[in-house]
C-alpha cells in the first residue's frame, strides 16, 4: 500500500470516528470523552494489521458497532468503549488482563462476555442452542453484553454481501433464529426489523427483492395517502392545542412476506402494508389521558374496528413497549393501523431497553417488566437440567415472540403471561412450589383443569395439595419456559434418584454373576441392550425390563460385545448400497458440494422440492441426505442449529424426469367448472392427473389436484393456465 493510500485510509478512519460521536458528543462528560478516545486508540493499534473480507481496514467494523450502540440504541460511554474493543481480546495479542489494567473491571467483564460468545459462534460443531444458552447467561453478568452483541450482528448483516453464499445463508439463518428474537425482547424494534429483513435478503433473495421493488413502486401512492390522512385529522388535533407529529411507516419486508405466506396471497392482496403513527408531547402525568383523547379525535373522523384495539399503555408489553393501537377505515375505504404514543413511549419503542433505563432513572419508576423478564431468564438458566437440551432454544424463543394476556390473582394483582398459557403456567409464575403441588384452578370462580387455557381478564385461584407431584404429561400443555424448566427439573431429579437405585441393583446382580461393573462393561451393556444412555440402562434394570436372564446372557458371551459389534460392522461394509430405485430421487439429478459430487439422497416430505427449486442437502442422523427447498419452513432452523450438516446442492439435467405435486385451487363454484379445469390440464397441456378432490361450500369451491410435471417452469405454466379458467381466483402449489 502506498503512503498516499495509507494517508487516505487514516483520514477515513478519523472521519468515521468523528461521525460515530456526532449525535452523542454533547451528552458526554469530559471523562467519558477521554475513556472513548482511549478505547479507540487501543482498538486502532490492536487491529492495525487486520482487514475485513471487503478489503477495508478492520477498525471500520468496531467503529460501526460503536455507532450503532451510541446512535441507534443510545447507550453511554462504557458501552461505546466496550463496543470499540469488542474484538480486541479475541483477535489480537491484547489480553483480558491488559483491558482490566487499562479500563477497570466493569469494561473487562463486558469484553470477556463478548469474547466468550464470539468463541462459541466460531465452533462449527457446537450445538446452537448451547451457544444461545451461554449468550443468555451473560444477562446475569451485564445486559450490555447482549445489546453490544446485537449491534455487532447488525453490522455484520449489513456487510454480509462480502461473504461466500453458503456463509451468508448460515449467518442469516442464525440471525433470524436467535438475534432478531433477542432484539425484539430487548425492545429494539427497529433493529429487530432490519435483522429480519436482511435475513430474508440472504435466505430468500428473489422474494426479498420482489417485495422491495413493489414497495418502492408504490411509495408515491403511499405518501399521498398519508398526506390525505394528515389533512383529515390535523385540524381536530390543532383545535385541542396538541403538539404532535404524524408519520407514515411501511411494514417491513419480512412481515409482508410472512403475511403473504400465512394468508396465501400475493403482495397486492396484503392490505395493511403500512401504519400511521401519531406522536404527541406530554408530561408523564397526562400521557394516558392525552393518548385516549387523540384516540377519540381520530375515531370521530374515521370509523374504528373495535376488534383491533390494542391498549399497551394501561398494560405495557413485557418488553417495556407502550402504545395505543387502533385500526380505522381510512380514506378510499382502506383499513389503516394508527399507533398513538408520547415522545417518551416512542423513544422506548425505538431504542428499547436503553431508553427504559434512562427514563427509569429520571422518574424513579418501579422495576419494569424488562427487569422482571431478565430475572426470569436468570432463573431458567440456573436449571442445570436444561443446559444441553436441543429444545431449549425453541422453548425460549416461544417466550421471546409470544403475544401476551393479562390475568388477575385473587388479590387483584395483574400477571402477564404468553397467549394460550394454562392454569399450570399461572401456578408456576406465582411460585415453583405452587406449580409443583398444583391440582387445579378456579377461574372466575369456576373449577378448571390444569390444562385450561387462560384469557385476558381471567381471575385465577390455584388449588394445591402436598401429595401432588409434577407429571410427565404436564409438559404437553404448559408453554412458558419457567413452567417447562421447573417440571423437567422435578422429573429429572426423580429419574436420577431411580437411576441411582437401578445402578446399585445392577452392581449387586453382577456380583452374583461374579462380574464387576467397569466403565468399559457399562459402555458394552448400553450397546448390547440398545439403550440410549447408562441412565436408561439403570432405569430398565430397576423396572425389571432388563431381567436376570438378560444379564446372564450378556455375561456369558465370552467373545464380548465388542467382537459382536466388530463382526456386525464388517458384515455391514459388505452390504450392497441401496439401489437407485429405492431412493426418492435419482443421483444424477442433484449434485452436492462445490465439486459436484453425486450422492444418494431423498427429497424432504416437508417441502417436496421439484427440479428448478433452489435446494440444499441436509445430512440426517439415520436417513442419509435429505434435500430441502431453500424456502422450506424448516430451512432456517436446520441452518441455524446444524450448519455443519448442510450441503450445497444443485439440480442437473432433470429434463427427462417427471415429479408429482399437488395444486390447491379455489374460487366461485359453477356448473362444469371441474370439467373445464381437467380439460385444460389433460387436453391442452397434456398433464397426467394422478388425483382429484373437490368440495363446495355456499358457492365457494376448493380443490386439490395431484399432477405430474417435469420442472418448476413447467409447473408455473400449469398454474398460469388453470388460473385463467372462469371462476378460479387462486391457484398455488401445496408445500
Amino acid at each position: 500500500m502506498t503512503e498516499q493510500q495509507l494517508e487516505l485510509e487514516n483520514k477515513e478512519i478519523a472521519l468515521r470516528y468523528k461521525q460515530m460521536l456526532n449525535d452523542t458528543y454533547r451528552h458526554l462528560t469530559d471523562d467519558d470523552k477521554v475513556l472513548i478516545r482511549k478505547a479507540f486508540d487501543l482498538a486502532l493499534d490492536a487491529h492495525k494489521d487486520q482487514r475485513r473480507k471487503t478489503g477495508e481496514p478492520y477498525i471500520y467494523h468496531p467503529i460501526a458497532v460503536a455507532k450503532i450502540v451510541a446512535d441507534e440504541i443510545g447507550l453511554g460511554a462504557t458501552s461505546i468503549a466496550a463496543a470499540l474493543m469488542h474484538d480486541v481480546v479475541e483477535d489480537t495479542d491484547y489480553t483480558l488482563e491488559d483491558i482490566e489494567g487499562l479500563f477497570g473491571k466493569k469494561i473487562a467483564k463486558i469484553i470477556d462476555g463478548l469474547t466468550k460468545i464470539s468463541v462459541l459462534n466460531n465452533q462449527e460443531l457446537s450445538i446452537q442452542s448451547e451457544n444461545f444458552r451461554k449468550l443468555l447467561l451473560t444477562l446475569s453478568e451485564d445486559v450490555r453484553v447482549i445489546i453490544i452483541k446485537i449491534a455487532d450482528r447488525l453490522h455484520n448483516m449489513r456487510t454480509l454481501g462480502a461473504m461466500p453464499e453458503s456463509k451468508q445463508r448460515k449467518i442469516a439463518s442464525e440471525t433470524i433464529y436467535i438475534y432478531a428474537p433477542l432484539a425484539h425482547r430487548m425492545g429494539l424494534y427497529n433493529i429487530k426489523t432490519e435483522l429480519e429483513d436482511l435475513s430474508l435478503k440472504f435466505t430468500e433473495p428473489d422474494r426479498y427483492f420482489e417485495i422491495a421493488k413493489k414497495l418502492k413502486d408504490s411509495e408515491e401512492e403511499r405518501k399521498q395517502y398519508i398526506h390525505e390522512f394528515k389533512n383529515m385529522i390535523s385540524a381536530k388535533l390543532d383545535e385541542e392545542g396538541l403538539r404532535y407529529q404524524i408519520k407514515g411507516r411501511p411494514k417491513s419486508i419480512h412481515s409482508i412476506n410472512k403475511k403473504m405466506n400465512s394468508q396465501g396471497v400475493p403482495f397486492e392482496e396484503v392490505f395493511d402494508k403500512f401504519a400511521i403513527r401519531i406522536i404527541y408531547n406530554s408530561d408523564r402525568k397526562n400521557e394516558k389521558f392525552l393518548a385516549w383523547k387523540i384516540y377519540s379525535l381520530v375515531t370521530d373522523v374515521f370509523n374504528p374496528n373495535p376488534a383491533r384495539l390494542r391498549d399497551w399503555i394501561t398494560h405495557p408489553k413485557s418488553t417495556g413497549y407502550e402504545s395505543l393501537h387502533t385500526t380505522v377505515m381510512g380514506p378510499e375505504g382502506k383499513w389503516i393501523e394508527v399507533q398513538i404514543r408520547s415522545t417518551r413511549m416512542d423513544e422506548i419503542a425505538e431504542k428499547g431497553i436503553a431508553a427504559h433505563y434512562k427514563y427509569k432513572e429520571n422518574y424513579e419508576v418501579e422495576d419494569s417488566k424488562v427487569d422482571q423478564w431478565i430475572t426470569q431468564v436468570r432463573e431458567i438458566l440456573e436449571n442445570q437440567d436444561l443446559q444441553n437440551t436441543s429444545e431449549f432454544i425453541d422453548n425460549f424463543k416461544l417466550n421471546l415472540y409470544a403475544k401476551e394476556i393479562y390475568v388477575f390473582t385473587p388479590q387483584g394483582d395483574i400477571l402477564s403471561l404468553p397467549k394460550d398459557a394454562s392454569s399450570l403456567d399461572f401456578a408456576y409464575a406465582i411460585h415453583t412450589n405452587v406449580g409443583d403441588t398444583c391440582l387445579g384452578a378456579k377461574v372466575n370462580g369456576k373449577l378448571r383443569p390444569l390444562s385450561y387455557k387462560l384469557k385476558s381478564g381471567d381471575q385465577v385461584e390455584i388449588i394445591t395439595s402436598s401429595n401432588q407431584k409434577p407429571k410427565q404429561d404436564w409438559l404437553d400443555f404448559v408453554i412458558t419456559s419457567r413452567a417447562k424448566s421447573k417440571i423437567k427439573s422435578a422429573l429429572n431429579a426423580e429419574i436420577r434418584e431411580r437411576a441411582e437405585e437401578g445402578k446399585e441393583i445392577l452392581e449387586r446382580k453382577l456380583r452374583h454373576l461374579r462380574t464387576k461393573l467397569t466403565e468399559k462393561m457399562l459402555n458394552d451393556m448400553v450397546i448390547f441392550f440398545k439403550e440410549n444412555s447408562s441412565q436408561s440402562l439403570f432405569l430398565h434394570v430397576k423396572e425389571g425390563i432388563i431381567s436376570n436372564t438378560d444379564l446372564k446372557r450378556f455375561v456369558d458371551r465370552n467373545t464380548g460385545v465388542t467382537g459382536f459389534i466388530n463382526r456386525f460392522r464388517k458384515n455391514a461394509t459388505k452390504s450392497p448400497l441401496k439401489k437407485k430405485e429405492e431412493t426418492q430421487g435419482n443421483v444424477d439429478l442433484i449434485v452436492f458440494g462445490s465439486d459436484h459430487k453425486r450422492l444418494d439422497y431423498t427429497l424432504a416430505n416437508c417441502c417436496n422440492p421439484i427440479p428448478g427449486d433452489k435446494v440444499f442437502g441436509f445430512t440426517t442422523v439415520s436417513r442419509g441426505i435429505k434435500v430441502h427447498k431453500m424456502a422450506c419452513p424448516n430451512a432456517v432452523e436446520l441452518r441455524a442449529n446444524y450448519s455443519y450438516r448442510v450441503l450445497e446442492a444443485n439440480w442437473v439435467d432433470s429434463s427427462t424426469m417427471d415429479f408429482k405435486t399437488t395444486l390447491i385451487v379455489q374460487g366461485i363454484d359453477r356448473m362444469g367448472l371441474v370439467k373445464d379445469i381437467t380439460d385444460v390440464l389433460s387436453n391442452n397441456l397434456h398433464i397426467n392427473i394422478k388425483g382429484l378432490k373437490f368440495s363446495s361450500d355456499d358457492g365457494i369451491f376448493k380443490g386439490e389436484i395431484d399432477v405430474v410435471v417435469s420442472t418448476k417452469s413447467h409447473l408455473d405454466v400449469v398454474i398460469e393456465k388453470v388460473n385463467k379458467v372462469e371462476g378460479v381466483n387462486k391457484v398455488k402449489r401445496q408445500d
